[in-house]
């Protein structure tokens, strides 16, 4: 990411912006193939022809390994092998996943509903040949429903198969702004479920199908959507009520805190990594004079320098739509103010009673200190650094899941007694 400061909105914006893509991609999708989300061979050869910055190429090559992955899971399941056509779903998943977001720089629609037709199809597919026992649930969530896919450890996870009611610790996986549902499968399903975990995936408001499907925007009191997860879950048999968890990853490290200020029935929570302040990935390189305009409630000169900045670069311009698109607004200048009420305040964390453990890695660089700084305001809060020298670094350790595996699951059994 280029980091400098200019008073021209179009410079600003794009380094903010611009996720230094390419490489933090490859990244988690790499870190995600000891679970079998990705298959490394498959990754580089799609990345060896692709230009830097050639966002087009980026999403043909996405879209294209995506799909060649899923006619072999597809031929696999068609002859009833169904541990193949899993392995085979969940990588054509993760890859149409990436054209999803490679679709941020496109000037297209279609490619973008496309993208994530295809990503969600494989997604479902998986889910109907995985060995793990799954049932899709419909959350009751105000005057509608939030989809949900419930995993049970099944066999490999030492309990019976579907229709074994014993109840069991339960993991909530809560999602951050942009990652694939398949995505929490590699970042704590899996390893949950092999622990002896039933796991929840779910979307919520703003996020994969709620936004795309459903046009519903994110929400800044995630305690409104926590809650009715949580009395979902402890409706269940099969559910352990006094051994429910929560793990959010990236802007989750917001959500989930925040709603643990108000939601006290789960037992221990995992936070990677602590978000306090979500403003600061946007607002790190802004021009004072701009900030100084939404403070001072300027929407129509907010609005009017920021269409300049815009017109100067379509690039910036669909990037800006596809980042401000799950808050819901339809100006810069209420996007803005929404995005700002993202904060978690020292009195809200004093309200935290759930343990909490905070991953923290080296070179964080969408939220950096944020991890410390929510560790420091809760009373019981463990802070995990992760470090380069273990190959750990960079926002949630794309390359060291394995690791925070190990960490977050032993001092997650730890907490809960098991």
């Amino acid at each position: 990411m280029a980091l400098f400061h200019s008073s021209r909105p179009h410079e600003v914006f794009a380094s903010g912006f611009y996720r230094g893509d390419f490489d933090f991609d490859v990244r988690i999708l790499l870190g995600s193939a000891p679970y079998e989300g990705a298959d490394a061979g498959e990754v580089l050869e799609t990345i060896a022809g692709v230009g830097d910055d050639d966002h087009e190429a980026w999403y043909d090559a996405w879209t294209a390994v995506g799909a060649r992955v899923r006619a072999i899971a597809d031929a696999s399941a068609a002859a009833g092998r169904n541990v193949s056509a899993a392995s085979a779903y969940l990588r054509a998943a993760n890859y149409h996943a990436t054209a999803v977001n490679a679709a941020e720089a496109l000037d297209d629609e279609k490619r973008l509903a496309s993208a994530f037709g295809d990503h969600r199809s494989a997604w479902d597919r998986f889910a109907d040949t995985t060995a793990y026992p799954v049932e899709r649930i419909a959350i009751p969530y105000e005057d509608t429903t939030l989809p949900g896919y419930f995993f049970s450890p099944g066999r490999e996870g030492g309990s019976s198969p579907t229709g074994d009611a014993t109840p069991k610790p339960t993991l909530i996986l809560v999602n951050g702004s942009d990652g694939p549902i398949s995505g929490m499968w590699t970042t704590g399903g899996l390893g949950a479920l092999r622990r002896g975990y039933n796991i929840l995936a779910f979307d919520g408001p703003g996020q994969q199908s709620m936004l795309f499907d459903r046009l519903v925007p994110f929400r800044h009191d995630w305690e409104a959507v926590l809650t009715p997860v949580v009395d979902a879950l402890l409706a269940r048999a099969d559910v352990d009520g006094s051994k429910l968890a929560a793990y959010g990853i990236s802007q989750a490290g917001y959500w989930l805190p925040r709603a643990l200020a108000f939601e006290h029935r789960i037992a221990a929570a995992i936070i990677d990594p602590g978000v306090v302040d979500v403003s600061q990935s946007w607002l790190a390189h802004f021009p004072k004079n701009m900030l100084e305009l939404v403070e001072k409630g300027e929407k129509e000169k907010f609005d009017r320098d920021m269409a300049i900045g815009m017109r100067m670069s379509k690039t910036l311009a669909r990037m800006w739509a596809f980042r401000a698109r799950p808050y819901g607004k339809d100006s810069y200048y209420d996007t803005m103010v929404e995005m700002l009420r993202y904060k978690l305040s020292e009195e809200d964390a004093k309200g935290i009673t759930t343990p909490l453990f905070v991953t923290s890695p080296e070179k964080e660089q969408f939220w950096p200190g944020q991890s410390e700084t929510l560790a420091s305001w809760v009373t019981d809060a463990t802070l995990q650094p992760f470090t380069a020298a273990e190959g750990a670094d960079y926002h949630c350790q794309p390359l060291a899941r394995l690791l925070t595996d190990q960490r977050m699951f032993d001092w997650l059994d730890a907490r809960l007694g098991r």
